[in-house]
C-alpha cells in the first residue's frame, strides 16, 4: 500500500505541516538575533534554538501519534515500531548563526526504512515543500515539478561545500561538475527544494546523516526526480551519507555512472 492510501495519511500530513509551522515560528523569532553557540562532540555548532524546535516537535508527535518512534539530531532516539519521525530542527545551523537565510527544517516520516512523508521548510524565506508517497510534491500549496533538462552540459549542479569531500570523492565530483553548464555551492536542504521546483538539476553531497536526507526523498520523488546514494541504492537510515539527487532519470544515470563505486 502506498502511503497516500494509508488511513493515517491525512493526519500524518497535517502533523508534518504543524511541525513545520512550529519550526518556522521559533526560527524566525530568533533569526539574526544574538544566540549562544555551542560545539557538539563532532565539532558542529548547535544553539538553544535547534533544541527548542526539536523539543516542541517531539511533544506534538507524542501527543498525536504516541506509538511512533522519533529520531532527531539533537536528542537520543526514542521508541520503536513501524513508523519513525526523522527530524532536523535546523539544517544549516552554520547558515542560521551567520545570518544566511537558506537554512531549513527537515521533517520526515519513515515506514520501516521507506520515507513516506517529507517536508523541507525554509523559515526565513517562507517557503515549504511537502512530499508524500503517491502524491505530487507541493510547494507553498501548488504542485512542484523538477526540471526536464536532461543534458549534463545544460544542467546546474549544486553541493553545499566541497570541504567535506575526500580526495577521491572530490575528484569524482569535479569530473562530473566540470561537464555541467553551471556549478554552485551552498544551500544545505534548500538545494533539494530548488531541485524539486526546477531551479537546478543535480545536488551532490557527502557525510550526511539520516536526519539530513530522509525527509527530502518524498519531496524529490514526488516532483519527478530521482534520489539515491552514489551507487544508485535507495536511501535508508543506514546509508553511508553520500547522496545524489537528480531532476530526472537521465541525469541521475549520468551522475551515478560518474560517482558510483564498484
Amino acid at each position: 500500500m502506498i502511503f497516500a492510501d494509508h488511513p493515517d495519511c491525512t493526519r500524518a500530513l497535517a502533523l508534518a505541516e504543524e511541525l513545520a509551522d512550529v519550526a518556522r515560528r521559533i526560527a524566525v523569532r530568533h533569526f539574526r538575533t544574538p544566540v549562544t553557540v555551542q560545539k557538539k562532540s563532532d565539532g558542529t555548532p548547535v544553539t538553544a534554538v535547534d533544541r527548542e524546535i526539536e523539543t516542541e516537535m517531539r511533544r506534538l508527535i507524542g501527543a498525536a501519534f504516541p506509538t511512533h518512534a522519533i529520531r532527531g539530531e539533537e536528542f537520543p532516539a526514542q521508541g520503536s515500531g513501524e513508523f519513525t519521525w526523522v527530524l532536523d530542527p535546523i539544517d544549516g545551523t552554520k547558515s542560521f548563526i551567520s545570518g544566511f537565510p537558506l537554512f531549513g527544517s527537515l521533517i520526515g516520516l519513515v515506514q520501516g526504512e521507506r520515507p513516506v512523508i517529507g517536508v523541507v521548510e525554509a523559515p526565513a524565506t517562507a517557503e515549504r515543500w511537502v512530499g508524500c508517497e503517491g502524491r505530487p510534491t507541493r510547494f507553498n500549496g501548488r504542485e512542484a515539478h523538477s526540471s526536464a533538462v536532461n543534458a549534463l552540459g545544460d544542467a546546474v549542479v549544486y553541493t553545499t561545500t566541497a570541504e567535506t569531500f575526500s580526495p577521491e570523492e572530490r575528484r569524482r565530483f569535479e569530473a562530473l561538475a566540470m561537464r555541467a553548464g553551471l556549478r554552485r555551492y551552498g544551500g544545505d536542504c534548500y538545494l533539494y527544494g530548488m531541485l524539486a521546483s526546477g531551479w537546478c538539476e543535480l545536488v551532490i553531497e557527502v557525510q550526511l546523516k539520516a536526519h539530513d536526507f530522509m525527509a527530502v526523498v518524498p519531496v524529490i520523488e514526488g516532483a519527478g526526480g530521482r534520489i539515491s546514494d552514489w551507487r544508485g541504492a535507495p536511501l535508508t537510515t543506514a546509508s553511508d551519507g553520500r547522496v545524489v539527487a537528480a531532476a530526472n532519470e537521465t541525469l541521475w544515470k549520468l551522475a551515478i555512472a560518474a560517482l558510483g563505486t564498484p
